[in-house]
């Protein structure tokens, strides 16, 4: 099996921003946890807080393939830079989820997701040029994020809304093993002064995905 060039990684990174960014063009390896429960009777602005809040998930996970990416880039080490690429395979699954559900509640996916592609795709390189452990380490705190914003989104939808809470409660299943995995694989807890200025910044996306 011969090794792969850089024009290959190149293809590869680009049909990664292809399947993130085109509607229905990624196929999820797991069936989604919804497919077996009954769509429940909400009303309009339930279901458009629904909406909203997949939307705000949708997008998450477009900036989780946009950092794995950017990661696997700079990635010191190969083990590594495989681990970034196969996490980035497993997201997903949640990225087709959510976007199944939001076609589900008659509603469409953050227009915005292209410069949060792009902002992520550039973070994740960074983090990934300052070494391994850090970037193990900003992975760690952004699955953290995550999985607070999933927290709340469970607390948040309406309680007969049984289909979205499923896809929700596996993705923070699936999160928060993503923490775990990589400050297990050597990543360093960030301070709590970083991860403050994190969530600021996952509020700007949240607030401006929610309509957008």
């Amino acid at each position: 099996m011969r090794s792969l060039s850089r024009l290959d990684h190149v293809i590869g990174h680009i049909d990664n921003v292809l399947r993130t960014l085109s509607p229905k063009a990624a196929s999820a390896q797991r069936e989604s946890p919804a497919k077996h429960l009954e769509e429940a009777t909400l009303t309009e602005q339930e279901q458009q807080h629904s909406a909203g809040l997949m939307r705000i998930n949708h997008t998450g996970e477009v900036c989780a393939q946009a950092l794995y990416q950017g990661q696997s880039v700079t990635a010191k080490l190969p083990n590594i830079r495989q681990a970034m690429i196969e996490a980035a395979e497993e997201e997903i699954d949640h990225l087709v989820w959510c976007e199944q559900r939001l076609e589900e509640l008659n509603s469409r996916t953050s227009l915005l997701n292209p410069a949060f592609y792009a902002m992520s795709y550039t973070v994740g390189a960074l983090a990934g040029a300052l070494g391994d452990k850090w970037s193990l380490g900003f992975v760690a705190a952004t699955e953290n994020q995550v999985c607070k914003h999933l927290e709340e989104h469970l607390k948040s939808l309406p309680e007969q809304d049984a289909r979205s809470r499923s896809v929700l409660s596996l993705m923070h299943e699936d999160e928060l093993k993503h923490a775990t995995t990589a400050l297990e694989a050597g990543g360093v807890v960030f301070p709590g002064w970083f991860q403050k200025g994190m969530t600021v910044m996952s509020k700007v996306m949240t607030k401006s995905t929610y309509r957008i």
